[in-house]
């Protein structure tokens, strides 16, 4: 009974790991701290893109979760001593494969894009996750740069403001 409980306390949890490391980065998601706050708004054509990844750091979470799962799966095989070797084996192959999980959950795909600035000889670059409207941005597009008071950039297409 102990066990079961573990063993859907240990689920429970990786599937939330997994879960909360999905937050899109793309040029039109924002999270909730963004959004009715204002920003500023400058004008510009890409000018380069490359291919890019977003790697984060992982925190060893996948690896700790999987060696959970696994130990508990591994005891509940063998008996007397097996036991033993059942649940260490199990808890070593559960690590590596939460590793392997976290390391998959924490790689995106992303773009790289070269921006100038309308007016001004300023050039910035901007990496943003790929998505869809990602996709469609080619190099000769007038895009709008969209700039927080926290730091953060994004590119989005279909500007339309006529140039200074």
């Amino acid at each position: 009974m102990f066990f079961n409980k573990i063993k859907i306390f240990s689920t429970i949890c990786l599937f939330a790991l997994l879960l909360g490391a999905c937050a899109s980065q793309t040029g039109g998601s924002f999270n909730s701290s963004e959004t009715r706050r204002s920003q500023t708004v400058r004008m510009g054509h890409i000018i380069a893109i490359e291919d890019a990844v977003i790697e984060n750091n992982p925190s060893g979470l996948g690896s700790l979760g999987g060696a959970v799962v696994g130990g508990v799966v591994g005891n509940t095989m063998g008996g007397g001593s097996g036991r033993v070797l059942t649940t260490l084996g199990g808890a070593i192959i559960g690590g590596l494969i939460g590793t392997g999980i976290e390391s998959r959950v924490n790689h995106r795909q992303a773009i790289e894009i070269v921006v100038s600035i309308d007016g001004t000889n300023e050039k910035i670059a901007v990496v943003q996750e790929l998505g869809d409207a990602e996709r469609a941005l080619r190099v000769g597009d007038r895009v709008r740069i969209l700039s927080g008071n926290d730091g953060s950039v994004r590119v989005r297409g279909g500007g339309t403001e006529s140039k200074n």
